[in-house]
């Protein structure tokens, strides 16, 4: 089995509504996220013969899965009162929304399933929320 890994950062916001602690109120990281991807063969004939996929298309797209949160303020739907979000948008301020709980666990199942539907067989996604605290996901 061969395996590739590429990774790519963003510097982003966010904070975990009804939380008892610290990550309760809005704090920004430097994320780093690490895709493991997997192949049982390598290609055999054209400009990609030895590879599995070429190292640029996936450094390429895991950079434009990973940027499109870069700078911005992440928070789970319905966690700020509406007037409060609006207020923040007329400002100008990037946020995105998601369905879930913005965890560094819930982000590593993003990015793997994001990977996923761009056609690669994932073996893990790897979230870093500091640089000495991780969550991993794979469905091995």
């Amino acid at each position: 089995m061969y395996q590739l890994t590429a990774e790519h950062s963003m510097d982003s916001a966010h904070f975990l509504a009804d939380y008892q602690g610290k990550c309760g109120n809005i704090h920004g990281h430097r994320w780093r996220v690490l895709i493991t991807i997997m192949g049982d063969h390598l290609k055999t004939t054209g400009k990609n013969r030895g590879m599995i996929v070429d190292f640029g298309q996936l450094k390429e797209d895991v950079k434009a899965a990973v940027d499109f949160y870069d700078h911005s303020l992440i928070i789970e739907k319905n966690s700020i009162k509406e007037e409060t979000l609006k207020l923040l948008l007329s400002e100008g301020f990037c946020i995105h929304q998601v369905d879930y709980r913005p965890t560094a666990e819930n982000f590593a199942a993003y990015f793997y399933h994001e990977l996923e539907k761009k056609g690669y067989w994932v073996k893990e996604a790897i979230v870093y929320e500091t640089p000495n605290n991780c969550a991993v996901y794979s469905e091995e």
